[in-house]
């Protein structure tokens, strides 16, 4: 106890009813206790403990087969084979790591020269499955190229794949593509008559944002996509595809609603219409209403076009 402690009994009686009122339930000594002192102090004093010994049995006669002998025990057995050690050994099959790329001009530029040289669509996604110059695909399952009629008057581009994507390799099949597959028919369209497209063409892992280093490298390739396509009309599904494709940095409540121009490497202008994407749309129903007006834009700027 401290100097301040109580040293009658009811003083004493009075501090420990104090106590339980509080809900103490363990009694504490002032200063900590090095347990593991005293174990070390208990080791010390215990006798070391011996093996008995066996007891003795006699020679068997020469004549009799001796009984197998049990093997020896080791003590200290060997340490298992490090990664390095494993390698040395002859037979033991070489990892080979799979190819990376560091995200920088230099990728962008080879992935514009790829993007360039392919005249059709099954050009351009035999470029883009060969090609090893985004480290996304390394992480992704499939590419996600498109889905959809190519033909069609009609463009989609979100994002990036999500899980669902990445493991059937198509756009927009989870949640936020049967909402989408809704959208599409209050205007009476479907993936029939519309054509569905990624900005990331391979799911970033983690469902993570990905890095302007990563949109730069696809950036081409969507591009050429929507230059082989040439649809009268594209949509914008979220803030990335709108800002990629458009070359705003204006978010996306103050980009919707409002039309914007595409222009393809060769020079022609595609209408362009950003919206709300259909995950945002998940997570905030109120605003299903905004992009229904966005979507009878676009509905009434087909018919115009027709």
């Amino acid at each position: 106890m401290t100097a301040a402690s109580p040293s009658t009994p009811a003083g004493i009686a009075e501090l420990l009813a104090f106590y339980a009122s509080a809900g103490v339930d363990d009694a504490l000594e002032d200063a900590p206790i090095n347990r593991f002192a005293e174990a070390a102090k208990s080791a010390e004093r215990r006798p070391a403990e011996r093996t008995p010994a066996a007891p003795r049995r006699e020679a068997a006669p020469e004549s009799r087969t001796a009984p197998e002998q049990a093997p020896a025990r080791v003590e200290n057995p060997p340490a298992p084979l490090s990664g390095l050690d494993a390698a040395n050994i002859p037979d033991a099959p070489a990892r080979v790591p799979a190819a990376a790329a560091v995200p920088d001009e230099a990728q962008a530029a080879a992935a514009r020269q790829l993007a360039a040289s392919a005249s059709t669509l099954d050009e351009l996604r035999q470029h883009m499955a060969a090609f090893d110059g985004c480290n996304l695909k390394f992480t992704a399952k499939n590419l996600v190229f498109a889905d959809g009629n190519p033909n069609a008057d009609l463009m989609l581009v979100g994002e990036a794949p999500g899980r669902d994507e990445d493991l059937e390799g198509l756009p927009f099949v989870g949640r936020s593509g049967r909402l989408l597959d809704r959208m599409l028919a209050a205007i009476g369209l479907d993936r029939g008559s519309a054509y569905i497209a990624n900005v990331i063409p391979w799911r970033p892992p983690g469902n993570r944002t990905p890095t302007p280093h990563e949109t730069e490298i696809c950036r081409p390739f969507i591009e050429r996509q929507i230059e082989l396509v040439n649809p009268k009309v594209l949509i914008n599904l979220g803030g990335p595809s709108a800002k990629t494709l458009l070359n705003t940095t204006e978010g996306i409540l103050r980009l919707r609603g409002n039309w914007r121009v595409h222009t393809t490497a060769s020079g022609i202008a595609i209408p362009a219409m950003p919206t709300l994407h259909p995950a945002y749309l998940l997570r905030t129903p109120a605003h299903k209403k905004l992009a229904w007006r966005d979507f009878l834009e676009v509905k009434a700027k087909l018919r115009g076009l027709a």
